[in-house]
């Protein structure tokens, strides 16, 4: 085990420990809502970073055509839980988020983005292969709770495919795709990782879900008992100031601000969960008596701050104008999670467990201050950074996603097609505008989001034919997908 002090000050690979950063608010109290068009009285203390002079600035988006450079470096940030109006820049009327902010505001903010599946590991499956998560065993566990299942490193993924292309490629934080021997990120393309093989874990002992040590750096186990969005935000400013001698992909998945509901500072609260985690509480890290809209928001915040040391070592770099920044969640919130005007929320195939915020920014190529409203889900970004990267997917293991590349450089209208959604007990299709989608009750329903995006007005009745071409795509898709371990 390679061991570090948790009092030490600075992080011997970096050379210098992070500070909270100070941050800047501003006025302008139903700011951010517009973005989701609805109005909130909001005190002036609270009020959220992104003015609407911001939002009013932005611009649907317009490719930049005619713009050349080398293929990217790529920075994927993923949030944990984080819900579809946890930013300012979405909505939220008590969280500042000015980094995340400002990221959008220097590229494009997508306002119709949605994760590949509406609980963890089955949307970073994914992302991961850019496929349907039911195309794999280890994507039918939802998520993976146990050591029984994984993603087979026989399987192509982003990092294999772009490492084939000449890319360095890391994962530093979350990967919840299968625990060791079998599965690791360093067996699914990955040159480097550092971070956590489960699902949670304490923010400061690095305790999961069974009680086990859950900081790796490779396969081995890595001591640090200091805060863990501190350390990975170390790991990854550190890995992107490197002289790198080629293009790189850096997948960075924080666990903020996923449960249990410890910030910063939290030591007692940490500590209490680490006594029931030893005493053989197998739902102590789930948290359900702790947490606040208040230490919600106060995570959400250090997330944010965090994104902004990363980004301000990418830019002292020198690499910022060549690097392509794509942040997101990988899925919906969770109960202190801010989701107006969306219905529904992590584990539900409604609007508010698969729609996510995200953004994009890569200055060589993509203006700033647009937004999309482009219905795009988590495979789609593994077509588009393997084209993007000059990686061919593999013709063994066709993508289910489409690549975005010629919608984000040459204004290319991307085909109509479907976006599909599996997960045990609902089922949900969206084409166009209109959603088809079969909840816990089985009944099924049909919503026109351009008006209704709270999914409350249920046109089934009234649109039948609709209903029943939607319903037979969903199950034609389906049909095609691995089927669920019965008894299970």
């Amino acid at each position: 085990m390679t061991t570090r002090d948790s009092n030490a000050s600075s992080d011997k690979r970096s050379g210098s420990p992070l500070s909270r950063r100070a941050f800047t608010t501003a006025v302008g109290a139903t700011a951010a809502t517009a973005a989701v068009g609805v109005q909130t009285s909001v005190p002036a203390a609270a009020a959220p970073v992104t003015t609407s002079g911001d939002l009013a600035r932005e611009r649907p988006f317009r490719a930049a055509r005619g713009r050349h450079a080398r293929r990217p470096n790529i920075l994927f940030i993923l949030g944990d839980d984080l819900g579809w109006a946890d930013l300012s820049s979405y909505g939220a009327p008590h969280i500042r988020t000015p980094h995340l902010d400002r990221l959008g505001q220097q590229g494009v903010r997508f306002t119709q983005s949605y994760s590949g599946s509406a609980t963890c590991s089955p949307t970073r499956f994914s992302l991961y292969t850019g496929r349907y998560p039911g195309r794999t065993r280890g994507g039918l566990a939802e998520p993976i709770a146990d050591r029984s299942a994984g993603l087979e490193p026989t399987h192509p993924t982003l990092a294999s495919l772009l490492r084939g292309a000449g890319y360095s490629t890391a994962l530093i934080g979350k990967w919840h795709c299968g625990y060791l021997p079998d599965y690791s990120p360093t067996r699914s393309g990955y040159d480097e990782f550092f971070g956590n093989f489960g699902g949670a874990l304490e923010y400061y002992s690095k305790l999961g879900l069974g009680g086990e040590y859950d900081l790796y750096e490779g396969d081995a186990e890595y001591k640090d008992l200091r805060y863990y969005t501190r350390i990975l935000t170390e790991r990854a400013s550190e890995y992107v100031r490197r002289d790198h001698s080629e293009p790189w992909l850096l997948n960075l998945n924080f666990t903020t601000p996923h449960w249990p509901w410890i910030a910063e500072g939290d030591t007692e609260a940490g500590a209490e969960v680490v006594r029931r985690i030893k005493a053989g509480d197998r739902g102590a890290l789930r948290h359900a008596d702790g947490g606040s809209v208040e230490k919600y928001t106060e995570m959400v915040e250090d997330l944010d701050r965090s994104v902004g040391e990363v980004l301000k070592a990418l830019k002292k770099s020198g690499q910022e104008e060549d690097t392509l920044v794509f942040f997101a969640s990988d899925n919906g919130g969770e109960r202190f999670s801010y989701n107006w005007p969306l219905s529904g929320s992590k584990g539900s195939l409604q609007e508010g467990g698969i729609r996510v915020p995200s953004v994009l920014r890569w200055p060589a190529r993509v203006d700033g201050r647009q937004v999309s409203d482009l219905p795009v889900f988590s495979p789609d970004w593994t077509a588009t950074l393997l084209e993007l990267g000059g990686a061919r997917p593999d013709p063994a293991y066709p993508l289910d996603g489409v690549s975005l590349a010629g919608y984000l450089l040459r204004d290319e209208a991307p085909k109509e097609r479907d976006l599909f959604w599996r997960v045990r007990g609902e089922r949900a299709l969206r084409r166009g505008d209109w959603k088809y989608y079969r909840g816990r009750s089985g009944v099924d329903q049909l919503f026109d989001l351009a008006g209704d995006q709270r999914e409350q007005a249920d046109r089934a009745a009234a649109e039948p034919e609709r209903l029943a071409a939607l319903r037979a795509s969903w199950e034609r898709t389906a049909s095609g997908l691995l089927p669920y371990p019965t008894g299970s």
